[in-house]
C-alpha cells in the first residue's frame, strides 16, 4: 500500500464471529497498512491476525447487564458503548482511514462518523445487512427504535467516503431508496476453506471422536465415516450421511424447519418406504441467543436413525469438517432479504454443495442444480434430503450430480477473498 496507512477497523461485536471484518484486516495488513481493530472479544480471532506484526487489538469493555427494564437497559447500553468506543478511538494512534462494520449501527456508525469529522479521517462503511431490519424483527418495523436506527445508519451512509455492500441487490436498494452509492464486494472463501483428502477427514474425525462419541468407529483405526484398509485410508461403504449447518442462532434462521425435515427423514426409514436411506448425522455449529432454545427441542427427539450434534469447533477444525460433509444446509433468510450467508461461501470453498432457504437475493450465490438446491419450506427440504441420500453412497444419479456440483464449485473456488479484495477494494484505501 503506497505511503503505508493507519487503518482503524471497528466492529461493535465479537471479533471471533466477524470473519468478513477479519478478512478485511488481514488484507490491509498484507498491503503494509498498520491496522488497529476495535472490537469485543468473546471468541478468539484467527491466528493470522493475532500474530501479525501490523495488527493491534483494542478490546472494548462489555456493558454489565443490569436487572432493569429492557428499554432502560438498551438506553444505558447504548450510552456505555458510545462512551467506551469514543474513548478508545481517541487513545489509539490516529488513523488515516476508518472501516466500520454495519450492523450494528447504534451507536457505531454515528460515533465513528463524528470521530472522523473531528479528526479528518476517511470514513468507510461495510454493509453486511441493515441494522433497522434486524431491529424490526424484535420490536416491529413501525417502532420508534426501528425508525431511529434506519435514520441514523442512512445518515452515516450518505456521509461516508465509501460504502461496501455484500450483494448487487443491496447496492441497488441503497442507491434507489437511500441515495447511498456502494461498491459490491462479494464474500469469497479464503484459502483455508478448500477440499481435503480422505486421510485428513480420518484424522479430523478421530480427533473429534475423543469428545463426540457419534464420530467413533468400530475400532481404534476407524471412524464413523472412514477406515484403514491395506494401509490406505478409505471411506466406509456403510457410512452414514453427514450434513452440516452453521448458525448464529438468531431470529432470521428458523431451525424448526430443519428439525421437521429430520423428523420426516427418521419417519421415512421407520416406515420402510421404497427409498433406501442411510443413517444421518447432522452437525450444527455456532453460538447465539437461540441456541439453548433449540438445543432443548433437540434433547426431546428420540431418534434411531438421525443424530444431531451441536459442537463449538476450533477455528482450525471448522473448515475441515465442512470439507468432510456430504451436504450443507443453510436456513438463513435475511432480515432485509439483501445479504448473503457467508456460511454458504465457506461451504462452497470446501467443495460442499448446499440446500439453502429461498429469499430475495440467494440466487446471486446458490444456483439450483448447479451448486446446490433452494427450498421454500420444510417439505421441499425433506424431499431434497431424501433425494440426495437415496441409496447413499451408491446412487449413480447422485454421484453424477455431485460431479457436476464439484466442477461448478471448482470454478467458484478460483476467485478467493485475497484476489477479489485486491481487485475490488484495494483502491478505496489509497
Amino acid at each position: 500500500m503506497a505511503n503505508s496507512k493507519n487503518v482503524c477497523v471497528v466492529v461493535l461485536g465479537d471479533i471471533g464471529r466477524s470473519p468478513r471484518i477479519q478478512y478485511h484486516s488481514k488484507s490491509l495488513a498484507e498491503h503494509d497498512a498498520k491496522v488497529d481493530i476495535v472490537c469485543y472479544k468473546e471468541s478468539r480471532p484467527m491466528d493470522a491476525l493475532e500474530k501479525h506484526t501490523q495488527v493491534s487489538f483494542h478490546y472494548l469493555v462489555p456493558y454489565p447487564n443490569l436487572p432493569l427494564p429492557r428499554i432502560l437497559n438498551y438506553v444505558l447500553k447504548t450510552l456505555w458503548q458510545a462512551i467506551t468506543l469514543m474513548f478508545v478511538l481517541f487513545i489509539i494512534r490516529k488513523p488515516d482511514i476508518m472501516l466500520v462494520q454495519n450492523p450494528p449501527a447504534i451507536p457505531t456508525v454515528f460515533i465513528c462518523w463524528l470521530f472522523c469529522q473531528i479528526m479528518r479521517v476517511k470514513y468507510i462503511i461495510d454493509w453486511h445487512n441493515y441494522a433497522f431490519s434486524i431491529m424490526a424483527l424484535n420490536v416491529g418495523k413501525n417502532h420508534l427504535l426501528t425508525k431511529m436506527t434506519r435514520g441514523i445508519e442512512m445518515f452515516a451512509g450518505r456521509r461516508a467516503t465509501y460504502n461496501f455492500c455484500v450483494t448487487k441487490e443491496m447496492k441497488t436498494d441503497l442507491k434507489n431508496n437511500y441515495d447511498i452509492c456502494a461498491i459490491t464486494l462479494y464474500d469469497r472463501p479464503p484459502e483455508i476453506y478448500k477440499p481435503i483428502s480422505i486421510k485428513q477427514k480420518h484424522d479430523l474425525l478421530q480427533r473429534l471422536s475423543e469428545t463426540y462419541n457419534e464420530f467413533k468407529g468400530s475400532n481404534n483405526e476407524s471412524t464413523i465415516l472412514t477406515e484403514i484398509h491395506k494401509e490406505n485410508c478409505i471411506l466406509r461403504s456403510d457410512r452414514p450421511g453427514l450434513i452440516i449447518s452453521s448458525t448464529s442462532w438468531t431470529e432470521d434462521e428458523d431451525f424448526s424447519m430443519l428439525l421437521t425435515s429430520l423428523q420426516e427423514y427418521e419417519k421415512h426409514i421407520e416406515d420402510g418406504n421404497k427409498r433406501h436411506l442411510p443413517k444421518l448425522i447432522c452437525v450444527i455449529t455456532g453460538k447465539g441467543p437461540l441456541k439453548e432454545y433449540y438445543c432443548d427441542q433437540i434433547k426431546q427427539k428420540i431418534w434411531k436413525y438421525v443424530k444431531i450434534i451441536t459442537p463449538w469447533l476450533e477455528l482450525e477444525d471448522y473448515p475441515l469438517l465442512l470439507a468432510s460433509a456430504d451436504l450443507g444446509v443453510c436456513l438463513h433468510t435475511s432480515s432485509s432479504g439483501l445479504d448473503l450467508p457467508m456460511k454458504v461461501v465457506d461451504m462452497f470453498g470446501c467443495g460442499l454443495p448446499v440446500c439453502a432457504h429461498d429469499f430475495r437475493c440467494i440466487n446471486e450465490l446458490v444456483k439450483p442444480n448447479e451448486n446446490g438446491f433452494i427450498f421454500r419450506d420444510s417439505k421441499e427440504l425433506t424431499e431434497q434430503l431424501q433425494l440426495w441420500f437415496d441409496n447413499f453412497p451408491n446412487n449413480k444419479d447422485q454421484i453424477m450430480l455431485c460431479e457436476t456440483f464439484k466442477k461448478n464449485l471448482e470454478a467458484f473456488q478460483e476467485l478467493r477473498w485475497k484476489e477479489n479484495w485486491d481487485l475490488v477494494a484495494y483502491n478505496t484505501f489509497q
